[in-house]
């Protein structure tokens, strides 16, 4: 829609039998501006200027710091771009509607990508002016997006003062209690309540909740896993015997490497309560914190581990971690060489006492490199079969980790089939899980090819990204197959179109749109 140079009046709008899209966005259900309140203002104004709504889009329940998390705000951004509308207008109650975006202008940006398209953008909160290029309009979009972001930026920082005071007091705040440990609820004067299962949770805000132990044989196999490990057991061990003897984790699982090594190295065990040891403020990818900034209170809960137990399992993970220098590194990997004649990936990662091949690979630069600085010159180069072999090793770990991470998202226990390789994410969605390698081109540059399997039929796929090791998780792709369906994606770092808007660094988006919801919510 061509728009006007000049200011026009009402009846000239009105006139003009302008189509439009409504967008409504709530972030929870505590909010005043309810879907219905929203939608019955927005039709309204819609009225008073005889603009016909043809098209609703609905976020419900999700922040507008981003566009990544809300499916509808992308959909609607993407039919406009691929001119798959008949509207000419998008109409919203008002700017934070449109988005809470932590910098100011990703909201003006989106507001670009329509009007390119000559798709008009008005918040119903001042009146239409279907010229936008005016210095006045622009100035008072821009300080009602900055007003928007400032307000999660404030909210932000309430929130984490507020979480940081309730730790100081030693209560929980948020997620699983862990293996062995249980969650009680407290009433307003801390007088206990009710354990909570797993699922439940508080229902009144005055509520809190903090950890108690949990039945004598889960904190004894506690104690078991600590003295295994001091006893020089690695995890895998410890996990294989646990497994042997039928021992589930607390989600019902079979142990893996991950799930012991939670319990090695968490203090909730010596019953500290600790919080910010990673952030993701305002959307912001996750990050660790240096130890400084983390919140901690010691004895918050009746503990589980004695301190002796403990600290001598972390010396034991500090002498395995330790910094090596260059030299002491090229040292055991000539003692390797000349112990086993030959030298690769496996082979290093399999030998006690010996560091990581990741860790070699990131030193030197990789590790064709590091053989060659110890006079070693491989006939070929076994990295493909190697990483391959790995990925098949690590494969149980990586599903493992996956669905402890869903459940523990959710509370509850996710069905996993072990025919299939299918999640039940919730009765009506399920989802694959495809593990895709890194590979490096000689440029430097990441490649991933993720194999879509259609024999499953699932309603999603979830893209395992492995960083350049294959060890570790990089990212995932969250990719329905009514969108992508059997095609294979060859994925580089920064990819073009939209298909970046799938990528998630961690499972909380997924567990948001596995919630089900009422048809009366939905309606």
């Amino acid at each position: 829609m061509a728009m006007s140079r000049r200011q026009l009046t009402l009846e000239e709008i009105r006139g003009l039998r302008l189509k439009a899209a409504i967008y409504i966005r709530m972030s929870t259900d505590l909010q005043t501006e309810s879907p219905e309140n929203q939608e019955r203002q927005i039709r309204a104004y819609a009225e008073r200027y005889n603009i016909e709504v043809v098209r609703v889009y609905k976020d419900l329940g999700i922040s507008g710091m981003t566009a990544e998390d809300r499916p509808q705000f992308r959909a609607l951004i993407d039919e406009v771009q691929h001119s798959r509308v008949e509207f000419n207008i998008v109409l919203y109650l008002d700017e934070s509607r449109w988005g809470r975006f932590p910098d100011s202008r990703d909201a003006d940006y989106y507001r670009m990508i329509l009007a390119h398209r000559n798709v008009i953008c008005q918040s119903c909160d001042q009146e239409l002016t279907l010229d936008k290029s005016g210095i006045v309009e622009r100035i008072l979009t821009m300080l009602k997006d900055e007003s928007a972001s400032e307000y999660s930026r404030q909210l932000s920082q309430k929130v984490f003062v507020g979480q940081c005071h309730l730790i100081g007091k030693g209560f929980r705040q948020g997620g699983s209690a862990g293996f062995g440990l249980r969650r009680m609820l407290l009433d307003e004067a801390g007088n206990p309540k009710q354990e909570l299962s797993i699922g439940q949770r508080k229902s009144l805000q005055t509520e809190r909740v903090i950890l108690v132990p949990g039945p004598p044989e889960e904190t004894g196999m506690v104690k078991w896993i600590y003295d295994q490990h001091i006893a020089g057991r690695r995890e895998r061990e410890i996990a294989d015997l646990m497994n042997a003897r039928g021992w589930k984790t607390d989600f019902g699982r079979p142990w893996s490497v991950g799930t012991v090594r939670e319990v090695l190295t968490n203090e909730k065990y010596l019953g500290h309560n600790i919080y910010n040891r990673r952030s993701s403020k305002l959307k912001s990818k996750s990050k660790p914190n240096p130890i400084e900034e983390w919140v901690i209170k010691e004895n918050a809960f009746a503990q589980i581990v004695d301190q002796e137990r403990y600290d001598f399992a972390q010396a034991i993970f500090r002498e395995r971690n330790k910094k090596f220098s260059n030299d002491e590194l090229l040292d055991r990997l000539r003692n390797l060489l000349s112990l086993k004649g030959m030298l690769s990936a496996l082979i290093i990662d399999e030998t006690e006492e010996m560091p990581p091949s990741s860790l070699y690979a990131h030193r030197f630069g990789g590790l064709l490199r590091a053989y060659k600085l110890v006079g070693y010159i491989p006939e070929r180069d076994y990295g493909y079969v190697e990483i391959n072999r790995a990925l098949r090793l690590v494969h149980k770990d990586i599903v493992d980790k996956i669905i402890t991470t869903i459940e523990r998202l959710g509370d509850r226990r996710i069905p996993f089939n072990t025919e299939t390789g299918l999640l039940a994410i919730n009765y009506n969605l399920h989802a694959s899980l495809v593990i895709s390698r890194c590979s490096v081109l000689p440029s430097g540059g990441l490649r991933w090819k993720i194999r879509l399997d259609s024999a499953l039929r699932p309603d999603l796929t979830i893209a395992v990204r492995m960083e350049p090791n294959n060890k570790e998780i990089h990212d995932y792709y969250l990719l329905p197959s009514i969108e992508f369906g059997h095609n294979n994606l060859k994925l580089s770092e920064d990819n073009i179109g939209l298909l970046d808007s799938f990528r998630f660094d961690t499972l909380e988006f997924l567990w948001k749109i596995g919630i089900n919801v009422s048809i009366d919510k939905a309606a």
